[in-house]
């Protein structure tokens, strides 16, 4: 566990996902590579130390380490850890203060501790009340029970960085598909942040910001009222503006107690009048995926049917999956949110554009994974899969001699391609960033699948619905590629591959459930089944 977790905890890696960060190491390649775990424990303890408080005279025996995890055995994963770390202190205390006072740090961690549910972690904290016990005692404490303290806290906070910042381990999230690389947590840059003097009150959280947003909201949803207000159409009939019906009145209080309906004078009427029911309606429908008309239908109903529990399982499944990512968003980058259909353009946290894509149906997922954009290649061939020539091409053949020439393919010496043109199924355009899961974004010529509000189509991989912006964007800083030679490109006929000056970052994601920059929580149909899984995963630990 401890081998595990403070190799999690050293080192910033270069990922993101709707959303990224980059960190640098001084250290060369080289060094890094001969890097032990216990080397990177004693470098990181040699950084931090005297960051806890100031005091250095106040100091414990180290056979105090010894005997403290003879008694919390359960914590003894942490030992090693805890003795290079007091090492590089000279076992000076790091909880109290010059005059023997516990600092505003320690309290600070207690309530965080205390307040564990509200991380949405189905976890039990070792010795609880133990803690409690000794923190309570404050000032009378002997010091005995000041060094009992000292460890506690400090092998609870390991415990604590653990599970809410650093999340399931890996082999967890690989079960769940998700294959881009997990963040890596900076060991000081943790400490410091709860034990720097004066900072207890201001901690900046090292996960991604989505988290925080998702559990502002679990708590709002844990707060509502469990019994759920079940809602049914009228005669199987839509609810349309100027309708009157006494169900509206189920609507209006459905869509108050979650939010939209702003405010509680207005739940009583059952008339959907375009002042305040309206509005209502399709900020629902917007937070939700669908079409916003202000028609609530069945698909709208289903949605509002979903139990508040069920919300509250979606947004710790999501809050789980935030935690896997880095904290911060550096240059620019393209993310691709599944379950949303979108994929997003940002400048470090700034959002440039969207656009909405096609990706991969049920039995052809797209795969969670990171990657760069290195080329864009106009009027591409169509190299046919080797699944899609053993399930469709080969046997469309048998059927019909001229198979391939009706659907304007050739063969090769690898198998068969389509040619360049307004028919090829990969569009004018393809956008490739190299991976083994053989993925890529690209135009399509079936174009009328971008208006439907659930578009999982393709073979996995994903089309984008505006390629030439997409195109355009991606070689703005060549500037012989104009607005017009795009166009001619993408028409020609004639495969062309193009390299981006500055490749691209493309991040493949997964999230059922974030807070947009309106502030107002989303929810998305879980495509893929993946919810459910990583939920049990979650109550396993």
């Amino acid at each position: 566990m401890s081998n595990q977790f403070f190799q999690r905890t050293f080192c910033f890696l270069v990922l993101l996902c709707i959303w990224g960060c980059k960190e640098s190491d001084s250290r060369s390649a080289g060094n890094r590579k001969k890097d032990s775990i216990e080397n990177l424990v004693k470098e990181a303890a040699q950084d931090i130390a005297g960051n806890f408080s100031d005091q250095n005279s106040l100091r414990f025996s180290s056979a105090r380490l010894h005997t403290f995890f003879a008694r919390y055995d359960s914590l003894r994963s942490f030992q090693t850890d805890l003795d290079t770390f007091y090492k590089a202190r000279n076992y000076a205390y790091a909880w109290l203060n010059g005059n023997g006072t516990f600092t505003e740090q320690a309290t600070h961690l207690h309530m965080r501790l205390e307040n564990l549910p509200e991380e949405g972690l189905n976890i039990v904290l070792p010795y609880k009340r133990t803690l409690d016990s000794l923190i309570n005692t404050g000032s009378t404490q002997t010091i005995e029970q000041k060094c009992e303290t000292e460890l506690l806290l400090t092998s609870l906070y390991f415990f604590f960085a653990q599970k809410v910042w650093g999340g399931l381990e890996e082999g967890a999230s690989q079960k769940v598909n998700w294959l881009m690389p997990r963040k890596k947590l900076s060991y000081p840059a943790l400490l410091d942040s709860i034990l720097k003097p004066g900072n207890a009150s201001a901690v900046k959280e090292p996960v991604y910001r989505q988290y925080n947003l998702l559990k502002e909201y679990l708590k709002k949803y844990k707060a509502l009222p469990t019994e759920n207000i079940t809602i049914s159409l009228p005669g199987n009939k839509a609810i349309r503006p100027g309708d009157t019906s006494p169900v509206i009145v189920k609507l209006r209080k459905k869509l108050f107690l979650l939010g939209d309906l702003t405010n509680a004078k207005d739940t009583s009427s059952p008339v959907y009048d375009s002042m305040t029911l309206l509005p209502a309606v399709k900020r629902f429908q917007r937070r939700h995926g669908m079409k916003e008309d202000g028609i609530a239908g069945g698909g709208m109903v289903r949605e509002l049917n979903i139990p508040i529990q069920q919300r509250i399982e979606k947004i710790i499944v999501n809050m789980e999956r935030n935690r896997w990512l880095p904290t911060d968003v550096r240059g620019r980058y393209l993310a691709v949110n599944i379950p949303e259909f979108v994929l997003h353009a940002y400048d470090d946290d700034s959002l440039l554009w969207n656009m909405n894509v096609v990706v991969g149906k049920d039995v052809n997922k797209t795969v969670i994974f990171a990657g760069t954009i290195s080329q864009v290649v106009f009027s591409p061939y169509w190299n046919v899969p080797a699944s899609i020539l053993k399930k469709e091409i080969l046997p469309g053949i048998q059927k019909d001699p001229n198979y391939l020439e009706l659907h304007h393919m050739e063969k090769t010496a690898d198998g068969v391609r389509q040619k360049p043109g307004p028919w090829n199924s990969l569009g004018a355009v393809k956008f490739l960033f190299p991976n083994s899961h053989s993925i890529y974004l690209h135009d399509t010529p079936s174009k009328t699948l971008f208006q439907e509000s659930k578009r999982a189509f393709s073979h996995g991989c994903i089309r984008v619905a505006e390629p030439k912006k997409l195109a355009m964007y991606l070689l703005r800083e060549d500037s012989t590629w104009t607005e017009e030679r795009i166009t001619q490109a993408m028409n020609s006929g004639r495969e062309q591959y193009v390299a981006v000056k500055n490749p691209m970052p493309v991040y493949i994601t997964y999230f059922t459930a974030w807070v947009d920059r309106q502030g107002d929580l989303n929810f998305r149909e879980d495509i893929y089944k993946r919810d459910a899984q990583l939920s049990d995963l979650l109550m396993k630990h």
